[in-house]
């Protein structure tokens, strides 16, 4: 490990200077995005839903990635070998059935209501006088997003620990840094913007680096035969797994349909008509990002045989290690940036969530309820909110002792649980009720917080699976003995109106 180190600091002056162009490119996207962004909340939070077919098909991906693909996944398959693939397939599929069904409804809906947030969606679904479902919303939103982009933050300390041989606590700094500055200028614009370039640089060192070390070892027919020497050839099984796992792994798709960061993707697009071809391309990076980030555990693993070679003795530090004995500096310097843009490109999009449930869903439809407030005057509100929810985060990320990969997991299964089964009835099934929808909301949430607290549970099936369920089902059955809203059926007809 010392030898890393020492390769890394050695070339430190080129990994550096490749790894600030990188953020001098960031940063200027931010810049550009600014006077755009601060036009309004619409702007500011949904890029007023002019967002193009591939910013919106990359950014969607992207924001659904984070440091869980690059250093959870190549983690995972670095310890678990091939079965690792299961954990990536089962939102593979989701997403791409989402953007031809889930995505034109809730888009052009949205729209129709003039919606800009998941809280405004639900309100306006149910038409929530009381506010009572969209305070719960914001609530479940603020709780599960503030842990979400703490992992980002406690991923990027490791990144740059195994990268520049700092503290993690210096990096967890570092990146809240960045990522502030960037978000808090150019709003959901630069957010998306900057995913879209992020998201070709994460497939690019995803697919070189596994690749070079492919090539070194004398080609894929040489590293399979290595492969399969390990742990008496379950590594390279493909179901070398437990079916408990197997199905929590392909349940983790269940999530992307209630994670709000995508869901705000889907509302942004111009054309609703190009959704089908944002369902092809969308699909066709999340399965080089999978494949890549599979093979770099692999291979990895034949590189580096001991964890013990490993910083900290962690499989979530072998992607930017592996990068550091096999790539030129400068490769290494966008490989580090590869991981960055995981990072930012899930917290930017998590912080604007979180920031757009306060400002648009609390302060301006509650508490200033019958009072017009500026549009210039919500946008920097919202800025100040970024500020506080990155202060929230930073301090939940130093004292977080869970892997990167599990954490993310936890806040993905929390958010897929309770907004899931509500956004899909809520489009699909006229009987849905807002009686229904809070006390799925509210059960999907507690069950994913209890089964992950029980250990019992927990060794049995990821917490996604169990908590969707029975949020669909409370739905179900909550909403068909209570009353439906008195305009159900405009907002079906709407419904209707805008899938055809």
């Amino acid at each position: 490990m010392e030898k890393v180190q020492e390769l890394a600091l050695s070339s430190g002056i080129h990994v550096i200077a490749a790894f600030i162009a990188y953020l001098v490119l960031i940063i200027g996207i931010g810049l550009y995005a600014v006077r755009f962004s601060s036009k309004g909340i619409s702007n500011y939070f949904i890029g007023g839903r002019k967002m193009s077919m591939l910013v919106v098909a990359m950014s969607a991906v992207v924001s659904g990635r984070s440091a869980w693909l690059l250093l959870g996944v190549t983690g995972m398959a670095y310890t678990m070998g091939l079965s690792a693939l299961w954990a990536c397939l089962g939102y593979i599929i989701a997403e791409f059935f989402l953007f031809f069904y889930y995505a034109p409804r809730i888009r052009n809906f949205s729209e129709n209501c003039d919606c800009i947030t998941v809280p405004d969606f639900f309100a306006e679904r149910f038409n929530d006088k009381s506010g009572s479902l969209r305070i719960v919303v914001v609530i479940i939103i603020i709780l599960f997003m503030i842990a979400y982009v703490s992992a980002q933050f406690v991923a990027g300390g490791k990144t740059f620990s195994s990268s520049f041989n700092i503290s993690e606590s210096q990096g967890l700094i570092i990146t809240a840094i960045i990522i502030l500055f960037y978000t808090i200028v150019g709003g959901f614009l630069a957010v998306s913007l900057t995913d879209t370039i992020q998201g070709f640089i994460m497939i690019s060192a995803l697919i070189i680096l596994p690749a070079l070390g492919i090539y070194n070892l004398g080609g894929f027919s040489v590293f399979w035969e290595q492969a399969k020497l390990i742990d008496n050839g379950n590594f390279t099984g493909l179901f070398a797994i437990s079916t408990g796992a197997l199905i929590g792994f392909l349940g983790i798709g269940l999530g992307s349909a209630g994670n709000p960061h995508i869901i705000a993707r889907y509302m942004s697009i111009k054309d609703t008509a190009k959704l089908k071809t944002v369902a092809y391309v969308g699909t066709a990076s999340n399965i080089l990002m999978a494949t890549g980030a599979i093979l770099v555990g692999l291979v990895g693993r034949i590189y580096f045989p001991d964890i013990a070679m490993l910083p900290n003795e962690d499989a979530e530090n072998l992607y930017p290690v592996f990068a550091g004995e096999k790539l030129h500096p400068i490769f290494l310097g966008i490989v580090v940036a590869s991981i960055f843009a995981a990072i930012m490109s899930t917290a930017d999009s998590q912080l604007l969530v979180a920031a757009s449930a306060f400002v648009r869903d609390i302060y301006e439809k509650k508490i200033k309820k019958k009072i017009n407030v500026s549009q210039i005057k919500l946008v920097r509100l919202s800025r100040f909110i970024v500020l506080l929810l990155v202060i929230a985060a930073l301090i939940l990320s130093i004292f977080a002792q869970e892997l990167v990969f599990w954490l993310v997991l936890f806040a993905w299964a929390g958010l897929g649980a309770a907004f899931g089964p509500a956004s899909i009835l809520s489009l699909f099934w006229q009987k849905t009720t807002k009686a229904g929808v809070i006390a799925g909301i509210i059960s999907g949430a507690v069950v994913v917080i209890i089964w992950k607290s029980v250990e019992a549970l927990e060794n049995l099936m990821y917490e996604l699976i169990p908590g969707f369920i029975i949020s669909f089902i409370v739905i179900i059955i909550v909403s068909l003995i209570t009353k439906k809203p008195d305009n159900c059926d405009e907002l079906i007809k709407k419904l209707k109106d805008n899938q055809s």
